[in-house]
């Protein structure tokens, strides 16, 4: 106990510039280890902080105690301590910063499981229609709840009921007293499955190409060796099936697996494909996980209750023990990166350094890799491996490019679908089989114009043109969140006139499907219909099982979902985005066509896929037709090489904001100028100019971007920059290294 450590490095959540030595109490000395979450005091008051360094002696006489410790043990591994390093000096980043990026914040409350619970009739529909009556002029808020709650089979959340009816939990108590309803309590599924209610499924046989691609992993699981294998292949061609037994000998090794999906929807899919795999614990992690399910999936992986993890984004930070491997599905997505806050990692790029540290075997899956994986792949970075044929009969999909121009002339003006794309809906209505229609645009009407003035109805916070949503008869940002009714009177002209909308989005796809067939049956499935927990999952599996005839939605419905009974796909629109003036929006396109069309055609029925363009020429969507990756991205790449763009040259856009737009434009000025200056000649410093959305939320947005072969120069420079200019507190700065788009 004499060589016991005396002194604890302790970096804090708060930005004191450096970390902090702390003696340790007698008491601590077993609990205290590199990596404990604990509480020191600071400046009279107590903060939590990271022990990152042990020490026997402090060069300071006289050094404030540890008050606790918050973890019983490590809660920040070695392995991520040494990725927050690397993190805080790639991203330009405070290392406080990126730990407490790392660290959930319901692990670091230390927040129990929030309870949920199931409420279900007490009493028949019959006996609670009549109270429905009885409540409904003099108790309008328990009328409300029995109105949700008559139509449901098994019950609803609670939570779910008091959003949805806009009621206080009093309503509810007050009908549970009545014996009206009980509450059940529910353990919360979502961050912890074993699969014990699935059939155990046997591997699937796989073919030639598959076996070729396993073969390399498993060489690289045996002889614990990093190695990042890009699998490209088709959509459709079994990808997650090579995951799978690639998982398999990992476990059998003793290893952890991490699997990163890019959507919630995927989550669920992958779930339960591996839940009927795998009969041990899965821990899950994604955004839509309460504080008390987070830490109770955090807890489970770190005491290697669970060794397969599925998750988002930030599941890359999970401290799985003895990792071995690591998956990323559907690499190119753009959700796999942070771009409102610091540090602004992608989840893939710190997927393949996390497997760098641990000697783990990082496999990236895509049909429609991002340049920059592809272009590792190509020069050798990364081992490429290929899947051209999609599995067991499926074939890859026939795809009809429809010229709207035409469409418009025979309609003598603006029409949604074509002749083409009704037809052959029909026609799947009339076998049982189903289709999917894609339009990347929520609400009703994507414009307003007042009939008297001719101006469009803005966000006052953003000044970006407002969508109207039919459902609930409302204006809205989707920048903000600003909402509101109609109004009576133009902002503009301030005379009484009749909207003129425009622009369509999903929810109007929706209502003209019914207008059309009024037969049919259709889910919706974009960012409204989505808001409830549970509710994406419902409606997929709704889907799945056949209660729809189609699926309207925006790109959460656009890839990796397996629906074996969809032959149909329909693209409403996808020209818009090529002409954004951005370098990557013809990567973009690209991979949103492929992705959408390889929905269609996954089981034993060939599959269809219209595609409804005013420029039905151009390369990038001729390409994607074909979903010939191979021709686009030489192509691509002569662009980007000829203009110095990723993945030729780093990129790093610096944005400025703030509520006095001058302010923020002279900052992001000096700005510029000043690392222009410093620059050596082989960097691109731009001039500071608006962003694509110049005011969101009140807030002047500018950026100034600089095009390099080094980011962490540019990084360490802006640092000594940041101290040097003393940019004004009322203006938020922020680094984006490796951004999405330079546009937005």
């Amino acid at each position: 106990m004499n060589d016991a450590p005396k002194v604890a490095e302790v970096i804090l959540e708060v930005s004191v510039q450096k970390a902090l030595d702390y003696s340790i109490p007698e008491e601590l000395i077993s609990k205290i280890n590199v990596g404990t979450w604990v509480e020191v005091p600071l400046r009279s008051r107590l903060s939590r902080g990271f022990v990152v360094q042990l020490k026997k002696s402090s060069s300071f006489p006289t050094l404030h105690p540890i008050a606790r410790a918050l973890s019983d043990g490590p809660v920040i591994t070695e392995d991520l301590f040494r990725l927050a390093l690397w993190m805080a000096s790639y991203y330009g980043t405070p290392i406080e910063k990126v730990l407490k990026t790392m660290l959930p914040s319901g692990v670091r409350k230390a927040i129990g499981v929030r309870k949920q619970y199931l409420v279900k009739r007490a009493k028949t529909r019959e006996e609670l229609s009549l109270l429905y009556q009885e409540l409904a002029p003099k108790a309008p808020q328990q009328a409300k709840i029995l109105e949700l709650l008559l139509p449901t089979k098994k019950g609803i959340l609670l939570s779910e009921l008091l959003e949805q009816g806009e009621c206080h939990p009093s309503s509810v108590k007050a009908l549970v007293e009545k014996g009206c309803l009980t509450l059940d309590l529910v353990r919360s599924q979502d961050s912890l499955v074993t699969g014990e209610s699935y059939f155990t499924t046997p591997p699937k046989n796989l073919r030639e190409e598959q076996v070729i691609a396993l073969s390399s992993i498993i060489s690289s699981l045996h002889e614990n060796r990093f190695s990042v294998k890009l699998l490209y292949g088709v959509t459709g061609s079994g990808k997650t099936e090579v995951f799978i037994q690639a998982i398999e000998t990992c476990l059998k090794q003793g290893k952890g697996a991490l699997v990163l999906v890019p959507e919630i929807a995927l989550t669920t899919q992958t779930i339960q494909r591996f839940k009927s795999r795998f009969t041990i614990p899965i821990a899950v992690l994604h955004h839509r996980l309460s504080d008390g399910e987070r830490h109770e999936a955090w807890t489970a992986i770190r005491t290697q209750g669970a060794r397969i993890v599925i998750g988002a984004r930030s599941a890359v930070f999970c401290p799985l023990p003895n990792l071995g491997l690591i998956i990323v599905d559907e690499e190119h997505e753009h959700s796999y990166k942070q771009t409102e806050d610091s540090p602004s990692y992608h989840a893939r790029d710190v997927a393949v350094m996390r497997g760098k540290l641990t000697q783990a075997t990082v496999v990236l899956g895509s049909a429609t890799p991002s340049l920059e994986s592809f272009y590792n792949a190509k020069i050798g970075k990364y081992e490429l491996l290929t899947l051209n044929e999609r599995s067991g009969s499926a074939v890859i999909p026939e795809v009809h490019i429809v010229d709207m121009r035409r469409e418009y002339d025979k309609a003598k003006g603006f029409t949604l679908f074509s002749d083409l794309l009704l037809s052959k809906v029909d026609e799947r209505r009339k076998k049982g089989e189903q289709a999917m229609l894609f339009l990347n645009r929520r609400g009703f009407h994507t414009t307003s114009t007042c009939t008297e003035c001719g101006k469009v109805l803005m966000c006052s916070r953003c000044e970006c043109a407002l969508t109207f949503h039919k459902l609930h008869n409302l204006l809205s940002c989707h920048l903000c969140g600003y909402d509101c009714a109609p109004p009576a009177i133009c902002p503009h002209c301030r005379k009484p006139s009749l909207i003129r909308y425009g622009g369509i989005g999903t929810e109007k796809v929706e209502a003209a499907l019914y207008k059309i067939f009024p037969d049919i049956r259709v889910l919706r499935a974009d960012a409204d219909s989505t808001k409830h927990k549970g509710s994406l999952e419902r409606i997929l599996n709704d889907f799945r099982t056949g209660k729809a005839d189609v699926l309207v939605g925006t790109q959460m419905i656009a890839k990796g979902l397996h629906f074996p009974e969809v032959t149909l796909v329909g693209i409403l629109n996808c020209d818009t985005t090529l002409n954004i003036p951005d370098f990557r929006a013809q990567e973009s396109v690209f991979q949103l066509i492929t992705q959408v069309a390889g929905r269609s055609g996954r089981g034993i029925t060939k599959g269809e896929v219209v595609l409804q363009t005013s420029i039905p020429d151009h390369p990038t969507i001729l390409a994607a037709s074909r979903q010939d990756y191979p021709s686009f991205y030489a192509e691509e790449t002569e662009i980007r090489k000829t203009f110095f763009f990723p993945p030729y040259n780093h990129i790093l856009k610096f944005v400025f904001s703030g509520v006095d737009q001058k302010a923020v434009e002279e900052s992001a000025r000096s700005w510029s100028e000043a690392l222009q200056k410093q620059l050596p000649s082989q960097f691109i410093c731009h001039p500071a100019l608006p962003c694509g959305h110049p005011k969101v939320n009140d807030r002047w947005r500018y950026q100034c971007l600089v095009r390099g072969p080094s980011v962490t120069f540019v990084t360490a420079l802006s640092e000594k920059l940041n101290k040097e200019l003393k940019i004004p507190s009322t203006v938020a700065y922020f680094c984006d290294v490796d951004p999405i788009s330079t546009f937005f």
